[in-house]
């Protein structure tokens, strides 16, 4: 007992080291940029940058406290992976045995376009692929709180002719082409990439997925028309997964390449030209041998889920992106779009929980996925967010059963339940009454059927009316179901409370950033360095 308490004093005196730390190098950084601007003049876009607090936050105790507990240093290099099918963003950093540890997972509030690369300039795609994040492509002065770019085009997607330009990671849970966090969260980010520059990482490594390449989900995208790029990509996923160390990334005849190196006999470096014919290079054999294993191991397992005829995921149209299921339980009418729905759980339990951060008024959820939520001879829906499972009762059920229903819908609340993230369509809904007089009570199934078609977006009410007038039934409309906290802000402060600690005075401070043009990330902290 008395070595863990002694052990907790220990890391309790690391994390308040870590802190002060933290805490000073702020404090660094205002004193020598308040000198800087002394003798650089009074510039006005260098003043707006001094005074920006926003981006001199100090890392929250909590993700300080985590650090310690993984044996990470604050400033130790970092790498950012991102799935667009679970709506997650990962933060992996260096702990001091040399490899890379997770840290923390942030959900995505909001991404747009569909699963797959960006092609063009206007398409609404979030990019896919491998890039560098360098202090200069980080934005302290965001129109969306804080921000960096994630570097799209990178020499492959130029060699494919790809357009698009200002693709960035941000706050305010918007996007257009971007991946959109709350303010609290890009805030603890910008926060990690800063700290990591401090400590002399030239650039961060950035991966977007469309999911997790896992042998599940190459499965029921099989037929997907990415596939070819997604196995491309899967390489330099599973480069990281065996070796946890950030994979080195060239590009030759318009593809990539992991952790190349010369061969034996060279007596230079390989030039790669992403246009190019490659050159000649090797990879290490422990990593090659280890990879190839991973590889052998996802394949075979693949090639199970396929002969048990794993699912096709439906492919998906009219849905604009995905929204992580904890945010999407906090909008009205929220839908996860194309990123999973919750899985074992309701967006109505969700609701609950509390959000990873401030959640805009204006924020536009994805469309449910209708066709994913029609009846289907598959047995299971993928991507989207599939209906409940108790959804099914809305086909009607005999009416000597309606009493036991009827009595476990009323104790359950069923006439009032949040449908709105898993709506199903129209006719998944229709139901055939049982001939009975017109007084009989409603049944769980008419309940839920008249809640459900009141959310389907633009469905005409007026046209049920039509159809079911010649029925001796007509399902009582339920009652208005409670409208969930929106948490709306209209006006947000300056500085945003940490999603870690839940309170924002530990990391919210007064002070002055680094004086520079908004795209030399350098030369705001060489002074500091």
């Amino acid at each position: 007992m008395l070595q863990d308490w002694g052990l907790r004093d220990a890391r309790h005196g690391v994390g308040s080291v870590l802190i002060s730390r933290s805490l000073a190098r702020a404090v660094l950084a205002s004193v020598a940029l308040a000198a800087s601007i002394v003798l650089a003049g009074c510039d006005t876009d260098q003043v707006s940058l001094a005074t920006n607090a926003k981006a001199n936050q100090p890392v929250p105790p909590k993700l300080l406290a985590a650090m310690v507990e993984k044996d990470m240093d604050l400033q130790s290099p970092i790498l950012v992976r991102l799935f667009k099918q679970e709506a997650e963003l990962e933060i992996w950093k260096q702990a001091r045995n040399g490899q890379f540890a997770l840290l923390k997972t942030y959900p995505i509030c909001r991404w747009s376009g569909d699963l797959g690369p960006k092609v063009r300039e206007g398409d609404r795609q979030a990019p896919e692929g491998f890039y560098s994040i360098n202090p200069g492509q980080m934005n302290p002065q965001s129109a969306y709180y804080l921000s960096f770019n994630t570097g799209f085009p990178n020499a492959f997607d130029r060699a494919l002719g790809r357009t698009g330009s200002q693709l960035m990671v941000h706050g305010d849970c918007s996007s257009r082409g971007c991946y959109a966090m709350t303010d609290e969260q890009i805030a603890e980010i910008y926060s990690l990439g800063r700290e990591s520059f401090f400590g002399g990482q030239k650039a961060f490594q950035f991966q977007a997925y469309p999911f997790k390449m896992t042998p599940v989900n190459m499965a029921k995208h099989r037929n997907n028309p990415n596939m070819p790029f997604w196995k491309m990509i899967k390489e330099g996923y599973d480069h990281f997964e065996v070796t946890r160390q950030e994979p080195k990334v060239d590009f030759c005849e318009k593809k990539y390449v992991f952790d190349a190196t010369k061969a034996p006999d060279a007596k230079r470096d390989p030039v790669f030209d992403a246009s190019a014919k490659c050159p000649a290079y090797v990879i290490p054999e422990d990593i090659a041998r280890a990879v190839r294993e991973k590889d052998a191991r996802d394949q075979a397992e693949y090639n199970k889920l396929v002969s048990r005829g794993t699912p096709v995921a439906r492919m998906n149209t009219g849905i604009d992106g995905g929204m992580n299921k904890i945010f999407a339980a906090k909008i009205p009418e929220g839908s996860t779009g194309l990123s999973e729905g919750a899985e074992g759980t309701t967006l109505q339990m969700l609701a609950m929980a509390k959000a990873p951060g401030t959640i805009p008024g204006h924020v536009n959820p994805p469309k449910p996925n209708l066709d994913a939520a029609a009846p289907s001879p598959q047995a299971e829906p993928v991507v989207a967010v599939s209906a409940p499972a108790n959804a099914r009762v809305a086909n009607a059920a005999p009416a000597e059963k309606a009493g036991f229903f009827s009595n476990l819908g009323r104790k359950m609340g069923m006439g009032t339940a949040d449908t709105t993230a898993t709506t199903p369509p129209p006719q998944a809904t229709a139901s055939v009454a049982p001939a009975a007089p017109s007084t009989t009570p409603p049944t769980a199934a008419s309940r839920l059927k008249a809640a459900v078609t009141r959310f389907v977006p633009g469905h005409d009410k007026s046209k049920d009316t039509a159809k079911e007038a010649p029925k001796p039934i007509v399902a009582a409309k339920p009652a208005e179901p409670a409208k969930p906290d929106t948490r709306l802000a209209a006006t947000r402060p300056a500085l945003k409370p940490s999603v870690s600690d839940g309170a924002g005075e530990a990391t919210q401070i007064m002070g002055a950033a680094p004086v520079m043009s908004s795209n030399s990330f350098d030369s705001r902290f060489g002074a500091v360095k």
